[in-house]
């Protein structure tokens, strides 16, 4: 057995993953949406909201998103938030294409313009 537990004065954070243990897919956490367009170009990245709400931009949609509602983003897929609420908090999770392994430098930088911002 294994606990981690978040790091409360963070916006952020993982909690495991290949690089500190045997789990194959990264679990992190956010207590804000944060505002980073980005893409993975072999990851799917899902969300699952714990808590409060917020808004979500997939390429050119933004979707609302609020406890319970899990978003699943496809490789490719440039993503970001744009807003949260005070109380939110999410987990996420990382997963590499099927047949793919792990790689810890997937995450790339997109204009906010691709988004349509």
């Amino acid at each position: 057995m294994r606990i981690e537990r978040a790091d409360r004065a963070s916006d952020k954070g993982w909690y495991v993953g290949p690089w500190n243990s045997d789990v194959p897919v990264p679990i992190g956490y956010a207590n804000a949406g944060i505002d980073e367009p980005h893409v993975h170009r072999d990851m799917f990245e899902v969300y699952l909201v714990a808590r409060g709400t917020s808004v979500i931009r997939v390429e050119q949609e933004s979707v609302e998103l609020s406890m319970g509602d899990v978003v699943v983003v496809e490789p490719g897929e440039a993503h970001t938030f744009l807003s949260s609420s005070d109380d939110y908090y999410h987990f996420v999770f990382q997963a590499p294409r099927k047949g793919e392994e792990f790689r810890t430098r997937d995450k790339c930088p997109v204009e906010r313009n691709r988004l349509g911002l």
